[in-house]
């Protein structure tokens, strides 16, 4: 006997059955009526984003369309019962695909959710977000909502990341400051150098066990370069650049900030006797200021003629480096592995030039090192799991982060455009 599609919420879970043998979904009986006890009404409630996400699961792309279609229509159908049931405002238009309701917020690896107030009115799959195949993109299926967090960022989801660009010249203006604010108190840590003689270079198992080899700290500037050139073109192709280059500056400005409160609070001796470094008093407030800019303009680097001493605790050139190769990795789809590869040696040649060199100690190349890559996962994670992101203790905690993230949703997905209009070929082979 046919089923009526205008009283489902009446349906028991043998009718739910015949109604998915009818629709062609008889694959799914088992698991959505025996397994998980699929009545009537709760197939109403059912999204496209349930079948997506566990513990259902669904993995067949064509029928978790097809089987969302269906259930639009019995949606459509039966708007009077989803209003009285709460899953739809009265003012909702019966004839839309979309489904706002309150529900649980998937975040992109769809083990992570939270549920939200009642205000917050989340839509049919806004919050699940799939990782395709490699990781040149990301695909969420999105209709536009109202949603708020903590009352504090009101937007639009869409189907789009906006760039923000004022943001992005924001985070620029901060990190040129920070490097600003670096090189000045480079000026004050270099009138503070123990003396050599009275503070020789303390024990370490790397540098006394590893000749100094002289032209390897060039060599290490040099692989910093690379992965420069490397990230800028990537920035330069990338849909998403704005929002890129403002997640580069944010890091790298908090991990500079830290390294000036790191070294101007404990002064270390110099880790060779090769460096000639002594203590240097500057006569006044503007050959400081001086000093610093020269710091500054050079990028703190040999390669540019800038000589620095006392900059200890950890190695400002093992974060930049690592940095660059941490976006370069990230933000280039994972079949890219010889790009990947040539990243990845450059960082670790990098890392060992600076020991080689004897520049630094090597707790302070291994601080470093670890301090950068943890602030760019623990920064990645909360920016890419919205219940983090807007979360009460997010915003006291990493204030400057959730004035930049606020209105991104979710992973950034890695697309790639001509931002030209010549030459043609270019524009047609990138998209």
């Amino acid at each position: 006997m046919a089923l009526s599609e205008d009283n489902v919420s009446a349906w028991s879970c043998e009718q739910v059955a015949q109604w998915l043998q009818e629709e062609g979904f008889g694959v799914y009986v088992l698991l959505l009526c025996t397994e998980h006890r699929l009545d009537g009404l709760s197939l109403l409630a059912l999204t496209e984003a349930d079948l997506r996400g566990p513990p259902l699961g669904i993995t067949v792309l064509g029928d978790i369309k097809r089987l969302t279609i269906a259930l639009h229509r019995l949606q459509r159908r039966n708007h009077k019962q989803l209003v009285e049931l709460g899953l739809r405002s009265s003012d909702d238009i019966p004839g839309g695909l979309s489904l706002c309701r309150t529900v649980p917020e998937w975040s992109y690896n769809r083990a992570d959710r939270r549920y939200t107030s009642g205000d917050e009115r989340l839509c049919n799959g806004t919050e699940l977000r799939l990782r395709s195949s490699d990781r040149s993109g990301w695909s969420s299926e999105i209709t536009e909502c109202s949603t708020h967090a903590n009352g504090r960022c009101r937007q639009k989801i869409a189907g789009r990341l906006d760039p923000e660009v004022w943001k992005t010249v924001l985070s620029c203006v901060y990190v040129l400051f920070v490097f600003g604010f670096t090189s000045f108190v480079m000026v004050i840590v270099h009138e503070r150098v123990p003396d050599m003689r009275t503070y020789p270079p303390l024990p370490d198992i790397f540098l006394d066990s590893v000749p100094r080899i002289p032209w390897a700290f060039a060599m290490a500037e040099a692989c910093g370069v690379i992965l420069c050139y490397m990230l800028l073109l990537i920035l330069l192709l990338h849909k998403h650049r704005s929002i890129l280059f403002r997640r580069l500056c944010s890091l790298m400005g908090t991990v500079f900030l830290l390294r000036c409160c790191t070294m101007f609070v404990t002064s270390l001796s110099v880790p060779g006797q090769h460096l000639k470094c002594a203590s240097k008093t500057y006569g006044d407030a503007w050959e400081k200021i001086q000093r610093a800019l020269a710091i500054w303009s050079g990028f703190g680097m040999t390669l540019t003629g800038v000589q620095t001493c006392g900059d200890y605790m950890f190695s400002g050139h093992t974060v930049v480096i690592t940095l660059l190769n941490f976006f370069v990795t990230e933000y280039t789809p994972r079949t890219w592995n010889l790009i990947h590869t040539i990243s990845w040696v450059l960082n670790l040649f990098g890392i060992f030039f600076i020991l080689a060199a004897h520049e630094h100690y090597s707790i302070d190349v291994f601080i470093a090192f670890y301090i950068t890559t943890r602030l760019f996962l623990y920064y990645h994670t909360l920016a890419n799991t919205r219940a983090y992101q807007h979360s009460r203790r997010a915003r006291i905690w990493f204030p400057m982060f959730s004035f930049f993230e606020c209105n991104v949703n979710g992973p950034v997905p890695n697309q790639y455009h001509w931002p030209f209009d010549k030459p043609a070929f270019m524009k047609s082979l990138i998209g």
